[in-house]
């Protein structure tokens, strides 16, 4: 039976009290989230009916003040990120998240200076209810900026120092460990790695998967070069590696864009793809497929990244405290590799 008639809305948690689940559960149906058991969402959606709750984030902001605005902030020196497949995928994950609800996705550029100046106006005078924070780097003001306005923050990828609490992230030691064991097992045994940048989270760990992989097969590192996870990066880290290991017969790439700067100098060079040199890159976006050869790549679910740290901000705005998690990769077999 419906409840009687009341003088307030009912809230959130008095739907996840007549349900019987925690906050979170309830969010995550109202949201058409991931992760809730078919009976669980049942009871949820009979709470909801018997209760006539309406998820009207609009009618709430005129009580809590919230502004129907989230930000996905991105360190870079210019806007020609956004045109990166990487962000841009990104991008369209927390997009598709945020589509049921009727909060606003405002991307935020945060280039030196100027646009972090911006951005920390912004967010201190509250023009945002929440934030996502990717790819930081090193000690990234952004960090700390995100911290000083008191808002929900959620990092899409671990941060190089501490672990914040709410984040989503992908297994990239577990990916870069099952790039390199798969050239192990293909009998490769001078394998390089071209890494990403050692002041990101994401470029250590990539690297040390690699070396674990290559430990526990009993060798250590063969050859590691830096790179930056541009192509032009890849380009000059490859013909570095040439340079010092002609003799090698692998490479690591620690992402697709270095993968494919690294095949064109190896082709350039006269070198046999995957006859000579054996290549992997990591991140399987649409560059992997125009390649030539066509690169083999750890797969990562990118606009995943994006719809669940959506996601966790959605929950975390309707006041419930969900666990961070880490989302698996697979490995992309092609011609490359």
């Amino acid at each position: 039976m419906p409840s009687p008639a009341r003088s307030r809305p009912p809230t959130l948690d008095e739907v996840a009290e007549r349900a019987g689940v925690s906050r979170t559960v309830v969010s995550r149906v109202i949201n058409n989230g991931p992760h809730v058991s078919p009976a669980k969402r049942e009871a949820v959606e009979k709470a909801i009916r018997e209760l006539r709750f309406t998820p009207n984030r609009a009618a709430r902001a005129l009580v809590t003040r919230q502004t129907g605005v989230v930000v996905l902030a991105v360190s870079g020196e210019g806007p020609e990120v956004f045109g990166d497949p990487f962000f841009a995928q990104i991008i369209v994950g927390a997009s598709t998240a945020l589509e049921k609800t009727e909060l606003h996705l405002m991307l935020s550029l945060a280039t030196p200076v100027h646009g972090r100046q911006r951005l920390k106006a912004f967010l201190q005078t509250r023009g945002a209810d929440g934030v996502m924070l990717v790819a930081m780097r090193g000690d990234d003001p952004l960090i700390d900026i995100a911290a000083q306005s008191g808002l929900p923050t959620v990092f899409v990828g671990l941060p190089i120092h501490g672990t914040p609490p709410f984040y989503v992230d992908v297994d990239n030691a577990g990916g870069s460990r099952a790039a390199t064991e798969h050239l192990l097992r293909n009998g490769r045994r001078r394998i390089a790695m071209i890494t990403g940048p050692e002041d990101t989270a994401v470029g250590r760990e990539r690297r040390r998967g690699y070396t674990e992989a290559l430990l526990l097969a009993g060798s250590g590192p063969y050859a590691v070069q830096p790179g930056d996870f541009l192509e032009k990066g890849g380009a000059e880290a490859m013909r570095a590696l040439l340079s010092a290991y002609p003799d090698l017969d692998a490479v690591v790439a620690a992402n697709d864009n270095m993968a494919a700067g690294a095949l064109r100098v190896l082709r350039e060079a006269g070198r046999a793809v995957p006859g000579d040199v054996a290549v992997v890159g990591f991140d399987d976006l649409p560059v992997a497929v125009h390649t030539d050869p066509k690169l083999t790549t750890v797969h990562q679910p990118v606009q995943a990244l994006g719809r669940e740290a959506a996601r966790m901000l959605i929950d975390l705005l309707d006041g419930a405290r969900p666990e961070p998690f880490i989302l698996p990769t697979r490995m992309v077999v092609r011609e490359s590799a």
